[in-house]
């Protein structure tokens, strides 16, 4: 399946709309970008001076001894000739000096919009992602665009303009016969280059996707590496990415290979044209219809003009390869969300937290129904619990409150307020989560829970950390709260993760609290400390909890039994108990199981 992708996007053809979208980027520095043009041309012409200079300075020295020269002149071109190459130098630095800064802020200003956009996008787009492949994408794409600005302007345009300049120079000068040879060379190299470069697209493509492969790969496995040590699949991942880097290898050689043609028929053609400019000026000199110095001057613009032209054919490429990388970031950039605010939304405000679903149905695909017309209600400052067996859509019930998808049918509603009507960013402030699986940055334990609210002061923080039953691990730490906790927190134990998890959503302040499996990885002692401490928070806040250990949620004030989707009973512990339906089948089950754990029945 891969290489029949990598033929249809080798068809494709380099797609120059995406300047018109990259405009709009150096419009914003419009005036550097005249000033950097301006200084582009001044280096232009002291380059196209140089060949006079040369032919006027040989002239002078071919007709006379060295001793009848006039010093004046002598001096005078010589000045002239250091003169025209300082300022092609220093007119240069300056155009990349100046023009420096635009590119950088494009860079700048175009990697954070692409950033921005890619925590916009739903979290369909993020559970589906290969995280290693699209982070390159995003920096091969912005380091794209700055190649594409710094040599489409300054590289392309200038040689193309410099050639004809010198094409006119030397039919107005010398005949039609050298300006023909000029002009057939480089319609010549460029006709080959385009095609060649547009034939081994397909082999650049191709390393792209297998550089892409082996890096997702490596970075899956190297993220994942407590599990291959687990399951002692060291060889096995390594044969794995040994695959890929053979796949990697071949795609390098034949783009190697490409990359060899291209550059040995570009050689042929610039020593094909040197060789006729060469040979006609020489003969001319022999006739005398040139002096020595214009065989000078034509020798100077050749090689002026076919420096340039071979370096043109390699920004050529780079300019192509980049294109590519471009179009990868903006597809990405054209990749709309699913869940987006309404057009005119406005802040959600609340006011009591109470929560209600209203006849939600919810599926992910059409032939796979997770919710099945739920209908429940949280009243404000109570606590509802959620259980049921795996599958039975617990955790989805959490993603539709976050609003990470919309309902199929029916609402969440929060004070009565439809979510889906406000703005995500209101909606998700409103609501604090201790998630099951915690995942931490590779930043402090105390950086990590200020994350809960960035403003957040020292004492807040320590605050929450005391809350959460923290401290006491802290202190006992050597570097105290500025600990690493390694990528993902794997420096800390299961119960130490979720602590800090708890103590950055006690920070973060919300009115709603959401605890999905909240005390799953914590000891029964640590789980009794953590239970009475959101007890404690929990009275003024509207809670939602994900259950799986029912001693956890014997206080709630309602209990919902989910059951393939469907709710199947639901009333306080007491009343579930009594009824002996599925709840009270559950908890006669983990009893036993709790007392088969402590020693109190074998089985």
């Amino acid at each position: 399946m891969r290489q029949g992708r990598n033929e249809v996007e080798a068809d494709a053809k380099i797609n120059w709309g995406l300047l018109s979208r990259i405009w709009p980027f150096l419009a914003q520095s419009r005036n550097r970008v005249a000033l950097a043009l301006l200084c582009l041309l001044l280096a232009k012409a002291s380059i196209l001076v140089i060949p006079f200079i040369l032919k006027y300075l040989v002239d002078s020295l071919g007709e006379r001894s060295v001793a009848q020269v006039a010093p004046t002149l002598l001096v005078g071109l010589v000045l002239a000739y250091g003169a025209a190459r300082f300022s092609s130098v220093i007119f240069g630095e300056l155009r990349d000096t100046i023009f420096g800064r635009v590119t950088e802020r494009a860079m700048r200003t175009i990697g954070l919009r692409v950033f921005r956009h890619i925590h916009a996008l739903d979290m369909e787009f993020h559970l589906n992602r290969h995280t290693g492949a699209l982070a390159r994408d995003v920096e091969r794409g912005t380091n794209g665009i700055s190649f594409l600005l710094r040599f489409f302007i300054f590289n392309i345009a200038p040689t193309v303009f410099e050639i004809a300049m010198v094409v006119a120079i030397l039919l107005f000068n010398y005949g039609p016969s050298f300006a023909v040879i000029v002009a057939v060379a480089v319609f010549s190299y460029g006709l080959f280059s385009f095609k060649a470069t547009e034939w081994r697209t397909q082999f650049v493509r191709q390393l792209r996707e297998a550089d892409n492969s082996s890096n997702t790969r490596a970075v899956d496995s190297l993220l994942n590496f407590e599990t291959v040590k687990y399951f002692t699949n060291e060889e096995f991942e390594a044969q794995r990415y040994d695959k890929l880097l053979e796949e990697w290898e071949l795609a390098r050689r034949k783009n190697r290979l490409s990359l060899f043609t291209l550059n040995g028929g570009q050689a042929v053609v610039i020593a094909i044209a040197q060789t006729c400019m060469i040979g006609l000026a020489a003969m001319q000199v022999r006739d005398g219809t040139l002096t020595l110095g214009d065989f000078v001057l034509i020798n100077q613009f050749m090689i002026q003009l076919f420096m340039p032209l071979g370096f043109l054919g390699m920004v050529y490429r780079e300019i192509r390869n980049s294109m590519v990388n471009i179009e990868k970031m903006f597809e990405l950039l054209d990749v709309n969300p699913r869940i987006t605010d309404r057009e005119g939304a406005t802040d959600l405000v609340v006011r009591n937290a109470g929560i209600r679903f209203e006849n939600v149905c919810f599926d992910y695909k059409p032939d796979r129904q997770i919710l099945k017309n739920i209908s429940f209600s949280i009243e404000p400052g109570k606590k509802v619990a959620v259980v049921g067996a795996s599958g039975a859509g617990k955790s989805t019930l959490v993603k539709l409150l976050f609003r990470f998808y919309d309902t199929t049918s029916g609402a969440v509603l929060i004070d009565d307020q439809n979510v889906s009507q406000y703005t995500q960013h209101s909606l998700r402030q409103a609501v604090g989560i201790v998630p099951q699986d915690t995942v931490l940055f590779n930043d402090s334990i105390m950086e990590n829970v200020r994350y809960g609210r960035p403003t957040a002061t020292d004492e807040e923080v320590e605050d929450a950390i005391r809350m959460a039953f923290l401290d006491d691990l802290i202190k006992r730490l050597p570097e105290g709260g500025a600990t690493l906790v390694g990528e993902r927190g794997l420096k800390l134990s299961g119960g130490e993760k979720q602590r800090v998890s708890i103590a950055r959503t006690i920070l973060k302040g919300s009115p709603i609290l959401v605890f999905d499996e909240a005390t799953s990885s914590l000891d029964t002692k640590s789980e009794q400390a953590i239970l009475e401490a959101l007890r404690s928070i929990a009275q003024n806040h509207t809670s939602l909890v994900i259950a799986h250990r029912l001693s956890t949620i014997v206080d709630a004030d309602n209990i919902v039994v989910l059951e393939h989707g469907e709710i199947v009973e639901q009333g306080s512990h007491n009343e579930l108990i009594d009824c002996g339906g599925h709840y009270a089948s559950l908890w006669q089950a983990q009893q036993k199981q709790i007392r088969s754990e402590t020693g109190e029945i074998f089985v």
